[in-house]
This record gives structure tokens, C-alpha cells and sequence, in this order.
């Protein structure tokens, strides 16, 4: 059954990046679009975007926001100073960032992950404890009390289906879990999993095999969502945190960050352009198919040419966190609360700002190929 209320029938998808303390945007996104009546029928993401939607997935619609919420408030309650006023210069802004950041390296973040007591290279070698510098205990039990994992699983009822990626440790073969696959049902387990960034989180055992966090190999399950064969036109609201273009940098703490940018920036325009153009190779085909005599029409080869591209429609919408000029190369675990909330407005505000723009209202759904629409570039 369909959740989604959009203009056309479409399956609706969100798509959430990694980024650590940056997933604040994606839970305003997700509260704006809530608003505006669109419900996802799929979720996919990647470390911190795995727990988003998980807790999204993990609940009925009614209780998804108070659960994000519930999760952002938990992870900055330690920080609560409020930001430096603005009068105060960029710069009261970035010490005041920094020093957040400063003390969640050195004491963690409430219900997500502590220190290990005593320190990974104190612990017996090649023991889990050993490869990871934070215990990560506390999203297990904070994940159990969010997410409600039998919803999840359930094939009855009107589950929004979730996908989150993660990688082996030991082939470097990226995986998705998937609530699709009935004979492998989600835990806690496969969204820690997702969001084991090294060296501050061990690995994760999933049925005998550890991984780490997805976004070591991509950062985003675009691809994946793209990749999934449909008949049905799809809408995906894709919710990147970190943005491939930016300004150039002026010092050594700008370069760090620019370079975590384009490092874990999601490939949204490569990944829409290979789609492109599987769609028109199909298309060629398809002409090429009506000039070839009858006796062509089963032939193994043509049909492979036949089916690189879909027949249903695909439209992206991308909403990307944009940084401020205060923010750091640290940004992704700087949990205050103030900075927190700044994240939930702007991904709340991105909505607003797109859902009326005339491209989105405007829209024509077409016949087939895809349409990508950023509305909130500057």
C-alpha cells in the first residue's frame, strides 16, 4: 500500500546520507515533509542516516518526529551552552564549535557512544574492544528504544520498507540489509553496523561476518534505490550532508573540512547521469527493435539492450546541508544542542523553501527518463 501523498502515483523514497552530527538536517527534512503530507514508502541510508531511518521506518507515522526528536534532544543534552550571539564575529562561533567537538572526542555523546574504559590499546589483541577507540552499547540500547524492529519486519500491516548499507571488513564488499529479505530480519545490530565509522567504532558481527561504516565505499544508497528494478514511477528525495562544491579554502582548518566535503559528498549527478543514459540506450534499442525483421524480436542480445534502462519515471529531489561559515572539519561530531537545532531548521526550511518553488509544483511527470530538481542551490 502506498504511504506517499504526491501529485502523481509514485512510490516515494528517502534517501539519507552519513554525516554524523549533520543528520539533525535530515530528521527537519523528514519532519517538514511530514507537514506537507508526503509519507515515504522506503527509507535507505547510511550510518547516521541508517539510524534516521530506522527510527522513521521502526515507527507509525504519527510518532516519527516525536521519536527523531526524542533522539536529537538525547545526543546534545551534555551541550547545552547556548551559541555565542551573532554579534560576537564567526569566529566566537567556530572556538565555541570546536570546543563541542573537543568534548564529545573526550567524553562522547549520550546514548550513541562513551569512551572505552580502559583504552582500545589496552584490550587483548584482535578482540573487538581492540579496534575501536568508543563503545557503541549505548545506540544498541537507544536503537531498542526507539525502533520498533517487529514493525520493521512485519509483512503484514503497511511497513515502510528500509535499506541500510555497510561494509565487510575483510572482502571490502559493500552490503545492504534490507526488510524486503524476510529470511534475514533487522536488528540493532545491522544499523550499528551501517554506522561503524573506524577507528572510533569497532566492527560489527552480522550472521558471523563484521562491517564497518558504508560510507568507507558510498556514502549514499542512491545507487542502490536506482538499481532496484520497478515498473512504477519513483519519487526520491535524496538528503546529502556534505556538499561537493564549495568555496576554496583560506587555511589548514578549511582544507580539512573541504576535503571531508568531497570525500564523502554523494555522487547524486553521476549516479542520475548513469540512469540517463541507460534510459536513452533502452530507447535506441527500442527503435532498433521495430527496423529488425520478426525473427530478431527473442534474441538474447537485443532483449539485454532492451532492458538497461526502465520504463517507469524517476524524478530526484536533492536537499543538501550547506555549511556555515563557522563550521569545522569537525562538524559531523560537534553535538551541541544549539548547533543541533540550527541543523533540524535548515533541513525543515530546505522543504519549505523547495515544495514551493514553481519547478516542484509545477511539475510534469514525464512519459520516462529521469529529472533531477535542487532547489534550495544558491
Amino acid at each position: 500500500m502506498q504511504n506517499s501523498a504526491v501529485p502523481y502515483p509514485e512510490n516515494c523514497t528517502l534517501v539519507l546520507q552519513g554525516g554524523g552530527a549533520l543528520g539533525a538536517y535530515q530528521a527537519g527534512v523528514y519532519e517538514a515533509l511530514d507537514a506537507h503530507g508526503i509519507a515515504p514508502d522506503w527509507v535507505a541510508g547510511v550510518s547516521i542516516g541508517a539510524i534516521n531511518a530506522a527510527i522513521i521506518a521502526g515507527n507509525p507515522r504519527g510518532q516519527r518526529v516525536a521519536r527523531l526528536k526524542e533522539f536529537w534532544e538525547g545526543v546534545s543534552s551534555q551541550l547545552l551552552v547556548p551559541a555565542p550571539p551573532a554579534q560576537w564575529g564567526v569566529q566566537a562561533r567556530e572556538m565555541a564549535n570546536e570546543a563541542s567537538a573537543t568534548w564529545v572526542s573526550m567524553f562522547g555523546v549520550p546514548g550513541f557512544f562513551s569512551p572505552r574504559m580502559p583504552a582500545a590499546q589496552f584490550q587483548p589483541q584482535g578482540s573487538l574492544a581492540a579496534l575501536g577507540i568508543y563503545d557503541t552499547e549505548p545506540l544498541r540500547k537507544t536503537l531498542l528504544k526507539l525502533v520498533d524492529f517487529d514493525r520493521i519486519n512485519s509483512p503484514g500491516g503497511d511497513p515502510v520498507r528500509l535499506s541500510v548499507g555497510a561494509v565487510n571488513v575483510t572482502s571490502g564488499n559493500f552490503a545492504y540489509f534490507d526488510s524486503t529479505d524476510a529470511s534475514k530480519p533487522l536488528g540493532p545490530q545491522h544499523i550499528m553496523a551501517s554506522g561503524a565509522l573506524p577507528p572510533g567504532f569497532s566492527p560489527v558481527e552480522v550472521d558471523g561476518q563484521f562491517y564497518w561504516d558504508g560510507g568507507l565505499v558510498s556514502n549514499t544508497p542512491l545507487q542502490y534505490v536506482i538499481d532496484q528494478p520497478t515498473l512504477q514511477d519513483t519519487l526520491v528525495f535524496q538528503v546529502d550532508l556534505f556538499s561537493a562544491q564549495g568555496r576554496m579554502p583560506r587555511n589548514l582548518n578549511e582544507v580539512a573540512e573541504r576535503g571531508k566535503d568531497i570525500q564523502f559528498a554523494s555522487r547524486t549527478r553521476f549516479n542520475t547521469d548513469l540512469v540517463a543514459t541507460q534510459q536513452k540506450l533502452a530507447s535506441a534499442a527500442q527503435k532498433l527493435a521495430a527496423k529488425l525483421p520478426p525473427e530478431f524480436a527473442n534474441d538474447p542480445d537485443l532483449q539485454q539492450l532492451l532492458n538497461a534502462g526502465s520504463a517507469a519515471a524517476l524524478t530526484v529531489v536533492h536537499l543538501i546541508h550547506r555549511s556555515k561559515h563557522y563550521e569545522t572539519q569537525s562538524k559531523d561530531y560537534e553535538f551541541s544542542r544549539a548547533t543541533v537545532r540550527e541543523h533540524w531548521a535548515a533541513g525543515y526550511a530546505d522543504v519549505q523553501r523547495s515544495l514551493a518553488d514553481p519547478r516542484w509544483t509545477d511539475r510534469c511527470r514525464s512519459q520516462v527518463g529521469i529529472s533531477v530538481l535542487d532547489l534550495t542551490k544558491p
